[in-house]
């Protein structure tokens, strides 16, 4: 598939779904030509003990393409369970579409900051917000994205993550409360956007920039032609 195909155009009828609501990876889709169906996974991220960081994006990735998939195919059954492959006459059409020749591939992601050893998601709140970013000045810390690409109740399945080393420059408590006042620190893990308010902090990267906005964009339509 290509830049400015849309999902509904695809090889055989296959379509995407992406199973979260952020509007950075809508957006990063959007703008490569892709038109997928959102629906967000509604999980818990909690994880087993003594995860890495990158067990911990790979798993939750992978449980929020597994509770799409339950969702998609009408199973009540756990989002950690296998889903049996059905009949493809017997994947439902989304909002009144037509079913697709081939079930749809779901992409899911979960994304971490990681900084010593401590795994950074959202913070709770300004104080944590604070705590965060407080830790961070100064040094570089590591941006891990999971992806899970699962083709719907089938076994197909790939999941892999991607690195981004991110290099802060220092600022002070002043600075920092003042952009904890905004409201772009607390939907993003770690509590900044590369590409907002931030970025006047972000000193240099090595790795793949898209990684730190949203997901790994480059390798995800990389992985995608294995199902296409």
């Amino acid at each position: 598939m290509t830049a400015g195909m849309t999902a509904n155009t695809a090889a055989a009828g296959r379509s995407l779904i992406l199973a979260s609501g952020s509007p950075r990876r809508i957006e990063m889709m959007q703008a490569h030509g892709y038109e997928p169906l959102v629906i967000p996974a509604q999980i818990e991220e909690n994880v087993p003990l003594h995860h890495s960081m990158t067990d911990t994006v790979t798993y939750l990735a992978l449980k929020k393409a597994r509770y799409v998939e339950a969702r998609w195919l009408g199973e009540n059954r756990s989002c950690d369970d296998a889903v049996a492959a059905p009949d493809a006459s017997d994947f439902p059409g989304a909002n009144g579409q037509a079913v697709p020749d081939r079930p749809p591939v779901i992409i899911a992601a979960d994304t971490v900051v990681c900084y010593q050893g401590e795994i950074m998601g959202k913070p709770a709140d300004k104080e944590d917000g604070f705590r965060m970013l407080s830790a961070l000045r100064g040094d570089v810390h590591d941006v891990v994205t999971g992806v899970a690409l699962v083709e719907a109740g089938a076994q197909n399945t790939k999941v892999f993550y991607e690195i981004t080393k991110v290099f802060f420059k220092d600022y002070s408590d002043e600075e920092l409360l003042a952009y904890l006042d905004t409201e772009e620190a607390y939907d993003k893990a770690g509590g900044y956007a590369i590409q907002g308010w931030f970025s006047r902090y972000v000193d240099h990267i090595e790795g793949d920039y898209d990684n730190v906005v949203g997901f790994p964009w480059k390798r995800i339509e990389k992985e995608l032609a294995h199902f296409i």
